[in-house]
């Protein structure tokens, strides 16, 4: 699972198990942000793979299957974004933040929180 970045539709479907922590396919549908809606095999398909690549469990109840993330999305998220700086920044956090600053969708809310997330980590 190291490394493992998810597929836009992976992604919509961990952002539901997430939020539902255990979830059958049909659980997920009915949860799904978009119309028009995926299939259902769609889903089970997709749900599938992220089970063989080590991010959902299940239990069985019989031939279904209720659906549970064993990565949690903070862990996803930390992943991730080692990922980006590694391969987008050259191994740069102060390049990526540079981004993030120079990035006119950022307002003075997100910058003074970042700022106190700094000094935060400065205290510890």
């Amino acid at each position: 699972m190291d490394n493992q970045l998810l597929t836009p539709l992976e992604l919509k479907i961990m952002h539901i198990m997430w939020r539902l922590k255990k979830a059958f396919v049909k659980e997920m549908l009915e949860e799904w942000p978009e119309k028009p809606k995926p299939a259902y095999n769609t889903v089970s398909t997709t749900v599938r793979i992220l089970q063989r690549k080590g991010f959902v469990g299940h239990k069985a109840f019989g031939r279904t299957h209720q659906y549970y993330p064993t990565l949690s999305k903070y862990a996803y998220q930390k992943q991730h974004i080692r990922n980006v700086v590694k391969h987008v920044f050259a191994g740069s956090a102060t390049h990526l933040v540079s981004a993030l600053v120079d990035n006119e969708h950022l307002s003075n809310d997100e910058l003074d929180a970042i700022q106190a997330m700094i000094n935060d980590k400065d205290n510890i």
